[in-house]
């Protein structure tokens, strides 16, 4: 019976990734065989609202509080997914407090992980493609490609990939980090990173909303879909150990898409949302912001991992099966949202 840790548990993607563990009932649990999942604690700043199940535990707290992560973490824990993170740009700007939830937070987690004396619990770290920048960067990053982060957000993802690998060499922990590319579409509203356009632009504008652009229709993004991101998760943490090798890091492919051409994937898309026919669809209005337009040209426009697709992660085909997934999935709650405010 396995007991699961979702930091970062109140989160668009720890739900999602909830839900999916929940449908599933059971993960490669210390034995190296399927286990039935029997706890999942969601610990976040605030209390996680969902889903509703008897397995599901909620826990508000601070990550950056070593005290706090030992008592969430103990020795019944047998599985840490770590998505808790001030996002990038809160991060770049508010430096004492992005270290000390992405750093130290993540360091408190491994600490705790550590004392775990009955088994060796897994734990799977959400990097980032923030971890790669600087004005060489090619225009598809590959495995093969050098981490030179530009924004404190990504040196703290690459420190902690590194925490990773080292705390899995000594056998403390068996850690495996996915370095992923911009997660989209995420309902509900934005948030403080610098990516958080690429979502707002296909979520307003099918909700009936307008939206304001911060960058240039021309500027590219590597996408990956929430469908498949908690897939990867899942994935990530039941391969054994030894499929990574020694380097315990894993980029995942995200297609390379414009803000022009997502713009246009809601045009093409709009007749299947399935509520609010008549609803009109809200306006795209550019108005680049140089912060932001700096941060986002000093990340990969696509990512491609020849590792990764060898290892049976898979990408999703274009920018409309992610609009079209966003419809089918979250579009309804979106509006209803919407509708009650």
């Amino acid at each position: 019976m396995l007991n699961v840790v979702i930091t970062g548990g109140a989160g668009f993607i720890g739900q999602k990734l909830a839900q999916e563990l929940l449908r599933r009932g059971s993960l490669i649990g210390p034995s190296g065989k399927p286990e039935t999942i029997h706890r999942i604690t969601l610990f976040d700043t605030v209390e996680a609202n969902g889903p509703q199940d008897e397995r599901i535990v909620t826990m508000a707290g601070d990550i950056g509080d070593h005290g706090e992560v030992l008592r969430l973490i103990g020795h019944n824990t047998h599985s840490v997914f770590h998505l808790a993170a001030i996002v990038s740009a809160g991060a770049e700007a508010d430096f004492e407090g992005g270290y000390r939830v992405n750093l130290d937070g993540t360091k408190h987690v491994l600490e705790a992980c550590r004392a775990i004396t009955t088994h060796t619990p897994r734990i799977v770290f959400a990097s980032s493609v923030a971890v790669y920048g600087g004005d060489a960067l090619p225009k598809t990053v590959t495995d093969e490609t050098a981490q030179r982060p530009t924004t404190s957000y990504g040196v703290q993802k690459l420190t902690g990939e590194l925490l990773i690998n080292d705390y899995s060499r000594k056998g403390f922990v068996d850690g495996r980090a996915i370095r992923l590319p911009t997660i989209m579409v995420r309902p509900g509203k934005p948030n403080k990173a610098a990516s958080t356009w690429a979502s707002s632009i296909i979520r307003e504008p099918l909700s009936g909303v307008d939206v304001i652009c911060p960058v240039r229709p021309d500027s590219p993004m590597a996408c990956l879909s929430p469908r498949r991101t908690v897939d990867a998760f899942i994935r990530a943490h039941d391969l054994p150990g030894e499929s990574f090798g020694k380097d315990r890091t894993l980029l995942l492919s995200g297609i390379r898409v414009t803000a022009g051409e997502m713009a246009t994937a809601v045009e093409r898309n709009s007749q299947f949302r399935s509520m609010g026919g008549n609803r009109r669809i809200g306006a795209i209005h550019w108005q680049p912001d140089a912060a932001i337009q700096r941060i986002v040209d000093g990340w990969p426009g696509e990512t491609r991992s020849a590792r990764a697709a060898a290892m049976g992660f898979t990408t999703d085909a274009s920018i409309d099966e992610i609009v079209q997934g966003f419809i089918a999935d979250d579009l309804d709650n979106q509006i209803k949202s919407l509708q009650s405010h």
